[in-house]
């Protein structure tokens, strides 16, 4: 058994051809492949440099032991089944090279497309190795998979080629060595100094690289420990344990797999089947998602301990008000499991839908999606608000689309998740039932929104940054040129100032924050833009299009007015461009503020707008109150100052950290007046003659705060705004829009 034990010694090409045969499989219980793009490439990095792997732990197989683990092939194989090998520790490795290896027509996990790797040949042999592992996925740059002179030009060298054996790697360096004989030829003709200095190196490069490719194949040595094919079952399961204890430990989903086999639920088959349907959200962690989403539905909580729970017949102790204890079992059967698990899937899948739509919430590629761990909370929220009356829908929705905002731009999804997705669950799902109690979070946001950093947002991935990105998709930023919204899968992330003139100016990361990117479709981005500064290109667009039109566009990312000047100036230097992301960083607070905490987000681009414009006249209304019975709050009618006391002492009660000084000005009582109020208080019989020389007669300000106060409660409260009750509110905008800076000029 100990001379069994010792390792043995296998060269890389006797390793590829037995995986390209099939001789290694996957006992059922083992980790599904995991490893990203980068894992794999790291991989290919290690072989060729020559650095030590790690061990493999294979079991000699047999028939009976093939079909007792249930054995697959490793990810991506697609040939006959000939298995000589159970793989016991090594699958992530062992999967990794057959992928890059034998390069099979199928995506990696959590990918929707083929990855394809290769060695760029002259960063190779110049020892520039951290340049010279890389990989392409098929949608990019197709002309390398189907075009050898295109490799043989970029010098990109398909590791695809060595899957195939000695012969076509030798045959490609052939090609590759005669490639770059043609282009010296055709230089001396064109006595082109330079490509003929280019084409010598790659030749001089073709000859050591055939050394490189024949040592690492041929001499390369993946050592493994093969255990004895009479092995007890229940030994090589004991070996396998301890393995993983001291290793990379089975997640929770490996874990109740095995529990859940012997109530015949086939997990691993059943998600399968459920991925493919959610395969826009590139996470590993999928599988446990949807389990976490069960348990949530079922019983609140999802922490491992909690998700053993649902195993059907498991026994959860409970302790009731009265502190008595008892039993519960959460799901009986398999059949009950098995329904909790569509509905999951079902939940899961609409709220990825309901995520990605771009007028929701704007996360229309999933690189772009704050937070993966935050989809369990997500999905059993809206699942819990599906099942609500058909009249309580639409509140509900509205409460959980201002906490999952909230949750972003608080980063409060970036730690530990279990118990917060738990916590949040129960506490939205109360303030969906009493709109008084809403979750301290919503107030943390109000708080701290005007404090977020946004200058140091500077790589898409984490919250806040992917957050704005969103806000871009749902304000309805268009393309510069097209007009259009950016789609999945033609979707850039635009440096609005080049980073190229960053780096000239001397401006380093800040060129890549938030505040100075942009979606726009890879067209306009790659072949318009390039690397122009907006003022070489604006003004030709304002002119072609229509100055308002173009405006109208960058103002929809958050690019506001003062912004576009200073973007169009033609000296265009370091002190303007700090100008530019200070002023952008001021819209996009506003904007956090308007269609987040005044939660904008629900209503129509158009109706947003008009919202915006009616708090306008609300504000000024109040500021000229304020100036023209200068603090004097006794003034006041009486019955508006009861309200406004009403509302300052529930607030109070709410708020511990409420300023009350200020709230004992004029000034901070007229926040807690509402429209009608104010009315009230212009018509009111002691205040009306130090109104009455601007606002004309009291009829026409009846009838214009009828019409704005029409058109406010309808944006507000969800109702129907008809086209009469716009027209109507928008008159009465202008109106006012021109009456109260007559008055402030007359004051």
């Amino acid at each position: 058994m100990k001379d069994a034990q010792k390792p043995n010694h296998i060269n890389l090409n006797s390793l590829i051809s037995k995986l390209k045969e099939g001789r290694y499989v996957i006992p059922d219980f083992q980790r599904e492949f995991k490893w990203n793009p980068s894992d794999v490439r790291d991989l290919m990095r290690s072989i060729f440099l020559d650095y030590y792997i790690g061990t493999l732990l294979l079991w000699k197989g047999k028939k009976e032991n093939f079909e007792l683990l249930d054995c697959e092939h490793l990810y991506g194989h697609t040939g006959d089944r000939n298995p000589d090998y159970i793989v016991l520790d090594g699958q992530q490795r062992l999967t990794a090279m057959y992928y890059a290896f034998h390069a099979p027509n199928k995506p990696l996990p959590y990918r929707k497309m083929r990855f394809f790797y290769f060695i760029r040949v002259d960063r190779f042999v110049a020892e520039e190795y951290d340049e010279a592992f890389d990989y392409i996925w098929v949608s990019d740059r197709w002309q390398l998979l189907d075009n050898v002179d295109a490799q043989f030009m970029q010098h990109i060298f398909p590791l695809a080629v060595v899957g195939k054996g000695i012969w076509e790697i030798a045959d490609w360096i052939d090609g590759y060595k005669k490639y770059w004989e043609e282009r010296k030829s055709n230089a001396e003709k064109s006595e082109s100094t330079q490509d003929i200095e280019i084409a010598n190196i790659a030749i001089d490069n073709s000859q050591e690289f055939r050394k490189e490719l024949a040592d690492v194949t041929q001499e390369f040595q993946i050592s493994f420990i093969e255990l004895e094919q009479e092995l007890e079952i229940e030994k090589i399961c004991d070996i396998f344990t301890q393995i993983n204890s001291r290793g990379i430990k089975l997640d929770t989903f490996d874990l109740m797999n095995a529990l859940l086999k012997p109530k015949n639920i086939p997990l691993k088959q059943i998600w399968r089947e459920a991925q493919k349907h959610l395969e826009f959200i590139e996470s590993k962690q999928m599988n446990i998602y949807i389990l976490q989403t069960m348990s949530v539905l079922r019983q609140a909580y999802c922490s491992s301990k909690y998700l053993y729970y649902l195993i059907p017949g498991s026994e959860k102790p409970l302790r009731d008000i009265d502190g008595k204890r008892r039993i519960e079992v959460l799901v009986p059967n398999a059949e009950d499991f098995m329904c909790r698990w569509k509905q999951s899937v079902d939940a899961m899948k609409s709220a990825i839908d309901l995520i990605k739509h771009p007028q929701e919430f704007g996360v229309i590629s999933s690189k772009y999606l704050p937070y993966a761990s935050i989809l369990p909370a997500f999905a059993a929220l809206q699942e819990t608000a599906r099942q609500l009356p058909p009249d309580e829908q639409l509140n509900a929705r509205r409460k959980i689309r201002h906490w999952y905002w909230a949750s972003v731009f608080t980063n409060r999804y970036s730690g530990a998740v279990e118990s917060t997705t738990a916590r949040d669950f129960l506490d939205v799902s109360q303030w969906i039932k009493n709109d008084s109690i809403a979750p301290p979070l919503i107030q943390e946001l109000n708080d701290q929104y005007r404090n977020l950093d946004l200058h140091s947002q500077q790589r898409s991935g984490t919250s806040i940054y992917n957050g704005i990105f969103n806000l871009f998709v749902v304000h309805g930023a268009r393309d510069w040129i097209t007009g259009n919204l950016p789609q999945y899968g033609n979707l850039d992330d635009h440096h609005i100032v080049p980073v190229s003139w960053c780096r000239k100016n001397m401006l380093g990361e800040v060129a890549h924050t938030i505040l100075n990117r942009s979606p726009l479709t890879v067209d306009t981005n790659r072949n318009v833009i390039v690397d122009q500064l907006p003022s070489q290109y604006l003004p030709k667009w304002m002119k072609s299009n229509g100055e308002e039109v173009v405006r109208d566009i960058l103002e929809s990312h958050f690019i506001s007015r003062v912004a576009q000047e200073i973007l169009l100036r033609e000296r265009f230097g370091k002190d303007d461009y700090v100008e530019f992301i200070s002023e952008r960083e001021v819209t996009l607070k506003d904007a956090i503020a308007n269609l987040l905490i005044k939660e904008r987000l629900d209503l129509e681009p158009s109706l947003r707008k008009l919202d915006e414009q009616v708090e306008k006249v609300e504000l000024n209304i109040r500021r000229i109150i304020s100036q023209t019975i200068r603090d004097s709050q006794e003034m006041l009618p009486e019955h508006v100052l009861q309200k406004i006391e009403e509302r300052l002492s529930g607030a109070a009660r709410k708020d511990a950290a409420m300023d009350l000084n200020y709230y004992q000005t004029l000034e901070g009582k007229l926040e807690y007046c509402d429209l009608r109020e104010l009315q009230s208080t212009i018509l009111n019989k002691r205040l009306w003659p130090k109104f009455a020389n601007y606002f004309a007669n009291k009829g026409m300000v009846i009838q214009r705060f009828d019409q704005l106060a029409n058109l406010r409660n309808g944006i507000r409260h969800s109702r129907t705004v008809t086209e009469v009750i716009r027209k109507d509110g928008e008159a009465s905008i202008a109106w006012f829009n021109k009456v109260l800076p007559q008055f402030q000029r007359l004051s």
